[in-house]
């Protein structure tokens, strides 16, 4: 499954020019709940994994990366190293402002510089939500907050051109959600 490469490149460019050598595997690991480990063991301070998270990073080609001053290693991530917790709406409606709350406390507002991607879980076929954080790194929406994302939906049409959301345009029905000012799809309807 591929990931979203919208800081890969500025990402690698900071990893080459900090720290020019690598420690290797840390012994650390992101599991599918966005759970910190240390060699098996679970890292049950927030405030440390909240540090760990705030120096973390993945290059171009996947590799996730806990870069500090003085050393930077190898994290194992089994999907992506965030989970979207929770979700507010400010100004329902048309001008809406969906911002979602991740497991290590970042608040990301879904704009552009964030976008929603969808994906498929290749075991039960059920949609996968993720949402672009930083540096290369992705948080995947819980399944509360995507379901709450869900009833917030509106069906249009996309324009077959653009790919933009347009009324009456000529394209597949899309279910989606606006928030500032942009229309990210959750899937479409239809064949």
């Amino acid at each position: 499954m591929g990931h979203h490469d919208h800081d890969a490149e500025p990402a690698d460019a900071v990893l080459r020019s900090l720290v020019p050598d690598s420690c290797g595997d840390l012994g650390l690991s992101i599991d599918r709940n966005g759970d910190w480990f240390y060699l098996g063991s679970p890292i049950r301070r927030p405030e440390l994994v909240r540090l760990f998270a705030s120096v973390l990073s993945r290059d171009a080609s996947g590799t996730y990366w806990l870069v500090t001053p003085a050393e930077r290693g190898t994290v194992s991530v089994a999907d992506v190293p965030f989970v979207a917790v929770d979700m507010t709406v400010a100004h329902p409606g048309p001008d809406q402002v969906i911002s979602l709350h991740t497991n290590v406390d970042d608040v990301v507002v879904l704009d552009d510089a964030h976008p929603l991607r969808m994906a498929r879980d290749r075991a039960t076929g059920c949609p996968l939500p993720y949402i672009y954080i930083r540096k290369g790194l992705e948080a995947r929406l819980s399944r509360p907050v995507y379901y709450r994302m869900v009833d917030l939906a509106l069906c249009v049409t996309v324009a077959a051109s653009s790919q933009k959301a347009a009324p009456g345009g000529a394209g597949p029905d899309t279910v989606g959600v606006w928030s500032c000012g942009s229309f990210f799809p959750l899937g479409q309807t239809g064949p």
